[in-house]
């Protein structure tokens, strides 16, 4: 069994710092790099992106509102066609920072509200990873297990990865509880670490309510903002491989 471990990274800005990259590259084996909307500048993607590669760590693009104040999780109504411009704005900085580092994007995953908002509409899912693909037809979109996300991701046809998330409590409907409600964040090391197992070992989701939903799980968020982050990354890492999963960057699969 083989999974990947991603975390959100890249979200600094200029000589401010959020999170623990470095501590994060020596655990992940996938980094989702801010693209300077939500959060990030050139100079973070390009050092962040840099240390990435040095680590055969696998690079994704992480674009999300154009909300540095709020940092991409308040919910913004925009037309279809205007979030593909968006993100493809975004998918495009990313890919141009990363050759100037020697280095190559892999992977596509949407960041905070707008993540969460194309996970309830699957017009909104459409025109993100249709203007994704249209830039790069292989990159592998990361999407949302068990959500609109995938649904969409299965129906355009080639390369996706499903995620969960290790410190996130799930609806019934496979879609994150709304942070600041109850259930919302797991924030004990050793509970997301068994959870995570279980998740993998089930290909399921548990939902807060003890509902099971069936889901692709190939790649598991490890938060990279939060103060309990490096320690939940760690204990995550530690329980999947005493349980003999293999940890490596995700290879996507074929719809």
């Amino acid at each position: 069994m083989q999974v990947d471990l991603n975390a959100d990274m890249g979200e600094g800005y200029g000589d401010w710092t959020m999170g623990d990259d470095a501590a994060l590259l020596d655990i992940v084996t996938s980094a989702n790099i801010a693209c300077g909307a939500h959060a990030g500048d050139w100079d973070v993607m390009a050092a962040t992106m840099a240390r990435a590669a040095e680590r055969g760590v696998g690079i994704g693009a992480h674009p999300g509102f154009a909300d540095l104040q709020g940092f991409g999780r308040r919910r913004v109504a925009m037309p279809p066609e205007s979030v593909a411009n968006l993100v493809a704005w975004q998918f495009g900085a990313a890919r141009g920072v990363a050759a100037t580092v020697g280095a190559d994007v892999r992977h596509f995953k949407l960041h905070g509200a707008l993540a969460n908002m194309a996970s309830e509409d699957a017009d909104l899912s459409r025109a993100a990873y249709g203007a994704a693909r249209r830039i790069d037809p292989e990159v592998i979109l990361l999407v949302l297990a068990g959500t609109a996300q995938e649904r969409v991701a299965r129906e355009m046809g080639g390369l996706w990865a499903g995620e969960i998330f290790a410190d996130r409590g799930y609806a019934d409907d496979a879609t994150l509880i709304a942070r600041g409600m109850p259930g919302a964040m797991i924030h004990d090391p050793e509970v997301a670490a068994a959870r995570m197992v279980r998740f993998v070992r089930d290909g399921a989701i548990r939902a807060a309510s003890g509902r099971t939903i069936p889901a692709a799980c190939d790649s598991i968020c490890l938060h990279g903002d939060g103060p309990e982050a490096v320690a939940i990354a760690r204990a995550v890492r530690a329980a999947l491989e005493a349980e003999g999963v293999t940890l490596a960057p995700m290879p996507g699969r074929y719809a």
